[in-house]
């Protein structure tokens, strides 16, 4: 869960480094997500399972972690500013007491997501995305988009970024905080729950429930904002209206398997990794 120490180091050290374990966890789904929502080995495969057989026969199990590198250096900063700034947005928010509600919950995360998204995601993201478009290196990748579009190039699909991780964001953190508002720690105890599987549930669960809200539309638009084919598209609205006309509606669900095969156990992994290191973290800078 979201730290309870005051100092904001402890979050967004402790999100840092469960953000880098997540990435390294569930990268294979995160790879055949964009494939599908790029739509650019439609040739090759339509589906996860199809997608997974394809790499590894053509390529080798390591294709499966093409694009890792950037995003896994990136995913540090980025999960560190994300619980960093939903701790300190959280404490603007709280009442006297330190209590908050579920509205100023989901505003916390709603807010920390954006900022996520306009300081690390974007360009992060729009360097995953070309690399595993073009199948090509880092270097390579970097050199690419400064040669076309100078530092502007790393913030293609910002909007579509903002939107989908501030929805995104709000709704996990607002789940999560009140899940674990309403279980109690004797309850646990009675039922023999431990507390890293509650907290595992509590992040699958968070992520589930994102479908009500379902931000799989913003995903795949800012993925072709960020891809090779990016220069087609005017705008994020321009982009919306050329995939409504030409691929219809479904489109915006290009890769929703593996997007839940990598996010519901990604977020499960995420909070209860945040969990347990924040009280090893505690000790040391709170020491």
């Amino acid at each position: 869960m979201p730290s309870k120490s005051k100092n904001p180091v402890v979050a967004t050290t402790a999100g840092a480094i469960a953000g880098g374990i997540e990435t390294l966890a569930v990268w294979p789904m995160e790879m055949i997500k964009t494939n599908l929502q790029l739509g650019s080995m439609r040739a090759q495969y339509t589906g996860m399972l199809a997608g997974v057989r394809y790499h590894v026969r053509t390529d080798g199990v390591g294709s499966l972690y093409r694009g890792l590198t950037p995003v896994l250096l990136g995913s540090l900063p980025k999960a560190g500013v994300r619980f960093g700034a939903f701790d300190l947005v959280k404490a603007q928010l709280a009442d006297e007491n330190g209590k908050i509600s579920a509205t100023h919950n989901f505003a916390a995360g709603m807010i920390a997501g954006a900022i996520e998204a306009t300081l690390a995601m974007t360009p992060i993201e729009t360097l995953k995305t070309k690399l595993i478009g073009a199948n090509t290196g880092v270097w390579e990748g970097t050199q690419l988009i400064l040669a076309k579009d100078g530092i502007r190039g790393f913030y293609q699909g910002l909007l579509a970024t903002v939107l989908k991780q501030s929805t995104n964001q709000g709704m996990r953190f607002m789940w999560f905080s009140e899940f674990q508002k309403r279980v109690s720690p004797e309850f646990l105890e009675r039922h023999g729950v431990i507390r890293d599987a509650q907290n595992m549930t509590r992040g699958q669960r968070a992520s589930i429930d994102l479908l009500g809200v379902d931000e799989t539309a913003f995903d795949v638009i800012k993925t072709r904002m960020q891809g090779l084919q990016a220069p087609k598209y005017k705008s994020t609205f321009d982009c919306f209206r050329q995939m409504l006309l030409h691929e219809g509606v479904t489109s915006f669900y290009a890769g929703l398997v593996p997007r839940l095969g990598r996010t519901v156990p990604g977020q499960g992994i995420t909070f209860m990794t945040y969990d347990a290191i924040t009280q090893v973290v505690v000790r040391y800078v709170e020491a």
